[in-house]
């Protein structure tokens, strides 16, 4: 069961990407040579009537594409035979560019429509940065912070609700000395807070607990999702810093294997599955965005180039950028699955 609901999940996720350079191409009138689902050897595979497209599904469940004319420049004689004005590279910028980042588009809209569900079905909870049913046993209880106190700062990081709060522990590692400023009736005092040790749980907690404000309606329910997806992205892009500054090693990323294994503690909750593809899905799509080779941003970034410079990027060099690109990502990709399969031992 838990691989089924992983394989629909990645499955939604990679048909709705892929779906967005398909149906934005077809628009602007490029021909659209394949659309896959996966890698590897082809399982099997369509044609409709009166469309040039080859459907296919893939062996490797692990992503997908849309093959386009004029994308590549290692395309066939047969591939020739396709109409100049039908190739990618002779459409207009802006065409270009809506085919590069509808992918990316069509990502974060299924992750607002998830939150939006959520937020309709089970009620709309804007978390906080207000403490509220803190014990006695808790670390930072024990230093003196109270109901009612607000975590205003984590390391010199400002804290505005409960995910900026978690986002700062996970940076630490979950078992760091932390510098956690909390305001006090209009006075900020700041503790080092040591985490403590839970034998049961084999697990490290700081004793952050945090009010909750819920809220219910269609219109909370909008507000959830934007305020949830701003929320999630804010995270990303920390994560991504503290990536490149190092205060975060590649160890601390997970891949196929590593969702995996969250699936199958989501699976047993339909609030938890719906949150975790909305989570996933603007995950990708943030990660399409950025100004890598092979992402979708490297392949825009490269186009906005041509357009301030006035000069056009041989496609060749494009197609060796992007394939050089795709190369580390694999690499990166089998490091960090190799990493995780270890993990589960």
């Amino acid at each position: 069961m838990t691989l089924i609901i992983f394989l629909l999940i990645l499955g939604l996720i990679i048909f709705i990407h892929e779906f967005g350079h398909f149906i934005f191409a077809k628009k602007a009138g490029i021909h659209v040579y394949e659309f896959s689902l996966g890698f590897g050897p082809k399982l099997f595979s369509f044609h409709r009537k009166n469309d040039e497209t080859e459907y296919m599904i893939k062996l490797i469940p692990l992503g997908g594409y849309v093959a386009l004319a004029g994308e590549t420049d290692d395309e066939d004689e047969d591939k020739d035979k396709v109409p100049e004005d039908k190739k990618l590279y002779n459409k207009s910028f802006i065409r270009q560019f809506s085919v590069m980042v509808a992918g990316v588009f069509n990502n974060f809209l299924l992750g607002l429509l998830l939150l939006f569900i959520i937020g309709l079905c089970y009620g709309a909870d804007f978390n906080t940065n207000e403490l509220e049913g803190l014990k006695q046993d808790y670390p930072l209880y024990e230093l003196g912070a109270r109901d009612g106190d607000k975590i205003v700062s984590i390391n010199g990081h400002e804290t505005n609700d409960l995910d900026d709060i978690q986002t700062r522990i996970a940076i630490g590692g979950g078992k760091a000395t932390l510098k956690i400023t909390v305001l006090h009736e209009g006075k900020e005092t700041t503790y080092k807070v040591k985490p403590a040790y839970d034998k049961e749980s084999d697990s490290y907690y700081y004793g952050i607990a945090t009010k909750t404000n819920r809220e219910t309606g269609f219109l909370s329910a909008v507000k959830y999702a934007f305020v949830k997806f701003i929320s999630i992205f804010k995270q990303l892009i920390i994560i991504i810093i503290c990536l490149f500054t190092g205060q975060l090693g590649i160890n601390s990323l997970s891949g196929p294997v590593g969702i995996y294994q969250v699936v199958g503690i989501a699976k047993s909750s339909m609030y938890s599955l719906l949150y975790l593809t909305a989570y996933l899905s603007i995950n990708v799509g943030f990660m399409n965005i950025l100004p890598f080779p092979a992402f979708d941003g490297g392949r825009a970034f490269l186009l906005i180039i041509e357009k301030i410079t006035k000069k056009k990027v041989p496609l060749k060099v494009e197609t060796i950028i992007n394939n050089i690109g795709f190369i580390l990502l694999m690499g990166l990709m089998v490091y960090i699955t190799i990493k995780d399969v270890l993990n589960l031992f």
